[in-house]
């Protein structure tokens, strides 16, 4: 009877902050209020196994490649919406599926993760397998340091039941994959040198200088990666794959997304299949994703850490012309941006939100000039769009981001099941 109350109540909730547009976590909370079990009982009752996509960087692109891949070979896939990786934003994404009872008509399950809350999240359901992306510097406001993430994602390899893929070249997570091998399935997706050096600053992992001599099992390769397009072999096979947008950390993306779906599937996976999957994928909402606004195209480019923001920017090929950079309080502390390289910038039209000085500094000292400093950024916005041009650049944090798209008229962040 909880677990129908917290359905229904969920699904009130939910249908109310829809009409005002936001609020995707908060019908989660108020369901895991009225059943603590809510987690639990849904996905436990999933057919075919329960995989998680967790690490600093490049989750939600890859769990969307993943469920696509897997789709695509005929699997029906619960999973959550991009950047609803905490245990409220999970409940949210499951009230619109489960029935009353909370059951779930879904083969398996593919869930992005938080790094710091996956493991709250698997002592509740433990996944039959875990997919690490990467373990790379992020805000010090959040994690101190690398080592932090690792010892949490230790704990979450601990709760893992099965199987654990993890990205190779990236010390860390390959470090993780050594760790538990004797205990678990352990495959690693490794880049090539040449994908490497195709980008200015690389893979961008945190430094771990403790290398391994040989490589785990191989699960995918990437072979190499230029613009929207990359080389991924799987069991010496080699297929192209189309790219949501340009950038290093998409083709790793994509060869993650390959070497999970090989583990889950075993023999059913066929990699020409997996390469369909991709096609007409688009980017994950605020990873590069491209907005159409009364013929106005607006590029946004999300600004997490600086490994996410670097990675974003090595990937431009031409400077844009019309820059916005917009950053409020959810960057409380912005000081990582004097360490990142912004040769691919030449100018800023307009900076706005609580950090605009910051940024405005951080320019000045690069020698890159900007126009209006706005820190209202409901004015900016105006500014912005009224500036002659058809393409845009939007350097926003995620806060920003999401109030961007609302402001948009792009008002639903949960996606769909199927």
């Amino acid at each position: 009877m909880r677990t129908v109350l917290a359905v229904l109540v969920g699904r009130a909730v939910r249908f109310i902050l829809r009409l005002r547009g936001g609020g995707s976590a908060v019908p989660g909370q108020f369901a895991l209020k009225i059943q603590p079990k809510f987690l639990q009982l849904t996905l436990g009752r999933m057919r075919s196994g329960i995989y998680f996509v967790s690490g600093s960087n490049g989750k939600s692109t890859t769990t969307a490649m993943l469920v696509r891949v897997l789709r695509q070979h005929g699997l029906k896939v619960f999973t959550n919406p991009a950047g609803g990786n905490l245990p409220q934003g999970l409940a949210s994404a499951l009230l619109a599926d489960a029935d009353l009872f909370g059951r779930l008509d879904h083969d398996v399950a593919v869930l992005e993760v938080d790094e710091a809350y996956g493991k709250l999240i698997a002592a509740k359901v433990a996944p039959n397998g875990l997919l690490l992306t990467n373990i790379q510097l992020d805000q010090l406001n959040r994690f101190h340091s690398p080592e932090e993430v690792s010892e949490y994602l230790n704990d979450l390899v601990n709760l893992t039941t099965d199987l654990l893929v993890v990205n190779g070249t990236d010390a860390n997570t390959e470090k993780l994959g050594f760790a538990h091998q004797s205990r678990l399935k352990t495959f690693g997706v490794y880049v090539s040198e040449a994908a490497v050096k195709s980008a200015v600053h690389g893979i961008l992992a945190a430094p771990n200088f403790d290398r391994n001599v040989k490589d785990l099992e191989h699960a995918a390769r990437l072979v190499k990666s230029k613009g929207n397009k990359a080389v991924v072999e799987v069991d010496g096979v080699e297929r192209q794959v189309t790219l949501p947008a340009p950038g290093l950390h998409y083709g790793v993306d994509s060869a993650l997304a390959f070497g999970m779906a090989k583990q889950i599937l075993g023999t059913k996976f066929d990699i020409d299949t997996a390469v369909a999957g991709l096609q007409d994928f688009s980017a994950v909402y605020g990873r590069g994703e491209v907005i159409d606004h009364k013929g106005q195209q607006i590029e946004i480019i999300m600004m997490k850490n600086l490994p996410s923001l670097q990675a974003n920017l090595d990937a431009i090929v031409e400077p844009p012309k019309l820059v916005w950079i917009s950053v409020d309080e959810g960057t409380p502390d912005p000081s990582w941006i004097f360490d990142i390289d912004l040769q691919n910038i030449n100018n800023v039209s307009v900076i706005s939100g609580t950090k605009t000085y910051q940024w405005a500094m951080r320019l000045a000292y690069e020698g890159i000039p900007h126009g209006k400093l706005i820190e209202d950024e409901n004015e900016a916005l105006d500014y912005f769009l009224s500036i002659p041009g058809t393409k845009k650049t939007a350097i926003v944090n995620y806060e920003q981001m999401m109030w961007l798209r609302k402001k948009l008229g792009l008002l639903d962040l949960e996606g769909t099941n199927g």
